[in-house]
């Protein structure tokens, strides 16, 4: 048996089935790069869902991160730390805001935006108790806490974790008159991927974003962005909002905030929104700690040099031009942006996503029909070109 074979044998009989992996075990990375345990390479086209965008191993994030273990990694928020006010200022300047709120994960990120616009609603915009609605949109995708999936209309991720949470009404994506009628006078939230990632890199319709930021003016709600996969660079700019000029009331970050070292997320919003908060009222024993904050700082320094965001839109347009001219035959249609693709197949995805691991390209499909790339955002021209090159003879069979 080889080691690969046994340490899949040992997940197999000791790991929850939740997740379906593809029979690899990395054992290094670097930059575009991983290495299993039995010294094969593969270029990594999925960048950990956009944890990954500046590369394996980063050296300015593991130096930063090799500074920080050396002083001090944890105070929990009893104490403040000489790397909180900085990264909480500079990630608040990054996003054009007042204040952020600091957590770990992603769904952490995105539970607290939900308490903040019902607290917002209840005390700020005057909702009556307990009436506060949010609304979202079918194929959404924001973590898989209970009360997300609540509002989840995937059936995996849903079916068999009821009882549900009330409170949200979801419309399909990229409708502005369903969102229009669904809003009222208790709509405190409108909760939103401005391109929707494991639906399958679904990009709305032009102008959508726009009507939204609109809509949640006119009826004094909040508009609430989760770029948690979009965000940070993945686009080709540091928000996808900014491809339509939108900058929404919150932003909800994670993956890329933490340099594919540690989770990192935060809400960061206006001053009159998540004022609202007083002590006790909602918390984290490792958000905003020193280790995290210091690799987050490191990272919202590399962002500001538009280097990342360059690099994905030129990039990203190359891809985008060779995956256009994927067969009609056995491709039904490409949606993206930047370095993010969403590639449609007539039949099933799963084993196409094999040839490829195959072939030396590490790509993961999603529900049963689409192949993601998203590759980090420091992968060449000509790793990329090969990569296309492995994707299409994988796509023949």
């Amino acid at each position: 048996m080889s080691r690969t074979d046994d340490l899949r044998a040992m997940s197999e009989e000791h790991s929850a089935h939740n997740y379906h992996p593809l029979p690899i075990v990395i054992a290094q990375a670097d930059g575009a790069w991983v290495t299993d345990v039995d010294g094969n390479r593969y270029l990594d086209m999925l960048a950990a869902y956009s944890a990954v965008n500046f590369g394996h191993c980063n050296p300015r994030l593991t130096e930063a991160a090799k500074r920080q273990l050396d002083r001090v990694t944890l105070v929990s928020r009893a104490f403040d730390h000489d790397q909180f006010g900085p990264f909480v200022s500079e990630l608040a300047e990054l996003c054009g805001k007042d204040m952020v709120l600091p957590m770990n994960s992603g769904a952490e990120a995105v539970e607290t935006a939900l308490k903040t616009a019902r607290k917002w609603g209840y005390e700020v915009k005057g909702v009556p108790a307990g009436q506060a609605n949010i609304i979202t949109f079918e194929g959404n995708f924001h973590g898989r806490t209970t009360t997300i999936v609540s509002f989840s209309t995937d059936p995996d991720a849903k079916d068999s974790f009821g009882p549900y949470t009330p409170g949200f009404r979801t419309v399909p994506y990229g409708d502005v008159e369903a969102l229009k009628a669904a809003m009222d006078g208790s709509t405190v939230g409108v909760l939103v991927e401005p391109i929707q990632g494991e639906a399958g890199v679904n990009v709305p319709p032009s102008g959508f974003l726009k009507a939204v930021r609109e809509l949640c003016t006119a009826n004094g709600t909040l508009m609430i962005a989760d770029e948690i996969q979009s965000g940070l660079g993945r686009t080709g700019t540091t928000f996808a909002c900014d491809h339509e000029g939108v900058v929404p009331d919150v932003y909800i970050l994670g993956k890329a905030l933490g340099g594919g070292i540690m989770p990192v997320s935060a809400v960061i919003a206006d001053r009159d929104v998540l004022g609202v908060f007083k002590p006790g009222q909602h918390g984290s024993t490792f958000g905003g700690n020193p280790l995290a904050c210091a690799i987050a700082r490191e990272v919202i320094a590399m962002l500001r040099t538009d280097e990342f965001q360059a690099r994905s839109r030129e990039l990203g347009a190359h891809m985008h031009e060779r995956l256009g001219r994927l067969p009609s035959d056995q491709v039904r249609e490409v949606r993206g942006r930047g370095l993010w693709a969403g590639i449609e197949l007539h039949g099933k995805a799963r084993p196409v996503s094999e040839r490829l691991m195959e072939l030396g390209v590490l790509a993961k499909e999603t529900h049963e029909t689409t192949i993601r790339l998203a590759p980090p955002l420091v992968i060449s021209r000509e790793d990329l070109d090969w990569a296309l090159d492995q994707l299409e003879i994988a796509l023949k069979g």
